[in-house]
């Protein structure tokens, strides 16, 4: 859990009788259903530390559990504020586990709640190391694209295309092979209680290796769009 979560959950009072609730999603005092505190993560949702090797059944049995929990369905005859509460609960929950349910997606959401998400500013530039590549890759589709219009002989160029098209494929599991052993060492910073630059430093990696294969995943697409045309 981040230092922000953390005082958040900790600084966190009922609305209803004003006893700490620590971020709990019923009051222990009173047991009136709670809203999601100010900044919390889906980590936090789920009371998990903010660790990113989960355990897919623990995931899916706390799901279960908080769904039948914060079900509208018990809080018919409750305040309406409550049972606002409890359909904006139960939203929530439905994001959260897709977000956490993959590991993915789990790291795309540490880094956007850690405001460490910057796709936007980097996914159109070519990685310097595959400059080559995506210049030869572009080539070729231009050249499919004039045979096709010119009813030319194009099989050649399709056949050099899915080798790329293969190539890249290959590249997008080396980039999730790094993402795995980067969330393997996040999750040993977070266990040892690593300071917050080191964080930033691991964040800042899965950050580079998101931007690369979320650059190679469209050349992948558009390459198999192509193909398929």
């Amino acid at each position: 859990m981040s230092a922000s979560s953390t005082a958040n959950a900790a600084s966190v009072s009922c609305w209803s009788c004003g006893a700490a609730t620590s971020g709990a999603h019923f009051c222990p005092s009173c047991g009136k259903i709670q809203p999601l505190p100010r900044g919390a993560d889906y980590f936090t949702f789920f009371g998990f530390q903010q660790k990113l090797q989960l355990d897919p059944a623990e995931l899916e049995r706390r799901f279960h559990q908080l769904s039948w929990k914060l079900h509208p369905d018990n809080f018919v005859r409750a305040s309406e504020n409550e049972r606002e509460l409890s359909l904006a609960r139960s939203s929530e929950l439905n994001d959260a586990y897709r977000a956490l349910r993959e590991p993915l997606s789990r790291v795309e959401h540490l880094l956007a709640h850690e405001g460490m998400r910057n796709e936007g500013q980097q996914k159109q530039k070519a990685p310097p190391e595959l400059l080559a590549e995506v210049f030869e890759l572009n080539e070729s589709l231009d050249e499919l694209r004039e045979a096709r219009e010119s009813g030319g002989d194009a099989a050649a160029i399709k056949s050099n295309l899915a080798a790329a098209e293969k190539d890249f494929t290959k590249k997008l599991e080396e980039a999730d092979a790094q993402l795995a052993a980067l969330a393997a060492e996040w999750d040993k910073a977070i266990d040892a209680g690593a300071p917050v630059e080191e964080r930033k430093k691991l964040m800042g990696r899965m950050n580079e290796v998101l931007n690369r294969r979320s650059y190679i995943r469209n050349l992948v697409n558009k390459v198999a769009a192509e193909l398929a045309a």
